[in-house]
């Protein structure tokens, strides 16, 4: 007797991933670099972190449960990681109030109003930063170097020395930018750290190497080719790459998988667009960064360019 034919519905094909042991994952790699902000911004630095999760936290139940009348989605911990992004994202010396503020932007403004998780279509974390930075430049922009007091004079970071915006400044040693020894954000000044916690999603597939790779690669090919002030190819890819927020934001950022394309095609695009508007920014523009504004703006693409890398399904009309 044969057995029963079993009719489900898709998919057929299942993985044990959800979307909390995902956000778990992104946790841990999470880890050194919040370890290493730590150790050189002093236990000080948790703070902006944990005001801007507890604001991500109310902010996303606020707005899912008692307005919008949604179930309560707190457990997914995709409001915690995104907390988390946003206080990494920030300077230490961050008014608390602000890091709260922006938690709440993160969740109720750029996630939860467009559907809660996998329907915003932008980079919750990184959104919250622009708008903080648009509003309270002065605080968002007052570095303070490791081991220094938080009400010291602002520090200048590297891509700032190096672009000349505080006057003629001695760069620090490559090995302290590699290892988290310089002024800028929480999270973003070892790229040792960042690199470990990347090498642990890599491993646990949470993300693949094209996102980051090409993002990181086309940019560190434009500063080399344009970012000399007297000629071409003679820019310092070293500070561009261990400085700044382009580790952070192309490992943990850019591979998003709600703002990224689908389509391995459609993420070299989104990469290497990433990559020349981080560079453009960089190099052409008085703002010495351009990571979180080369996110966003191909966050907002990448709709498009999935509509013209997804491959029509079989028999689908092509008109």
């Amino acid at each position: 007797m044969s057995a029963p034919l079993l009719v489900t519905s898709s998919p057929h094909l299942r993985a044990p991933d959800t979307s909390r042991s995902i956000m778990l994952d992104v946790l841990i790699a999470l880890v050194p670099a919040l370890g290493a902000g730590v150790w050189f911004f002093g236990l000080a630095a948790l703070l902006p972190i944990v005001f801007a999760v507890v604001g991500s936290l109310l902010g996303e139940y606020a707005t899912r449960v008692w307005f919008l009348k949604r179930d309560n989605r707190l457990g997914d911990l995709s409001a915690v990681v995104t907390g988390v992004l946003l206080g990494m994202n920030l300077p230490p010396s961050i008014p608390l109030p602000l890091a709260f503020i922006g938690g709440i932007i993160a969740t109720a403004l750029i996630k939860e109003v467009f559907g809660g998780l996998g329907q915003n279509f932008m980079n919750p974390a990184l959104a919250a930063r622009v708008l903080l930075f648009t509003a309270w430049m002065q605080p968002m922009t007052h570095w303070t170097l490791p081991g220094g007091a938080y009400d010291a004079v602002t520090a200048v970071t590297p891509l700032g020395a190096l672009k000349g915006l505080e006057g003629p400044v001695n760069l620090p040693s490559y090995f302290d930018m590699f290892v988290g020894g310089i002024g800028g954000c929480i999270g973003e000044t070892s790229a040792l750290a960042l690199l470990i916690g990347a090498a642990y999603l890599v491993f646990r597939r949470v993300i693949t190497l094209e996102i980051p790779v090409v993002y990181i690669g086309t940019t560190l090919l434009f500063v080399w080719v344009f970012g000399a002030k007297t000629s071409l190819f003679g820019g310092d890819v070293l500070t561009h790459l261990l400085s700044g927020g382009l580790m952070l934001g192309a490992w943990f950022m850019a591979t998003d998988y709600s703002t990224s394309p689908v389509t391995l095609k459609g993420r070299l695009i989104y990469a290497a667009g990433m990559g020349l508007l981080t560079g453009l920014i960089r190099i052409y523009t008085n703002y010495p960064e351009g990571v979180s504004f080369a996110i966003l703006i191909m966050n907002s693409f990448a709709p498009l360019i999935d509509r013209y890398t997804v491959p029509k399904s079989f028999g689908a009309n092509h008109a």
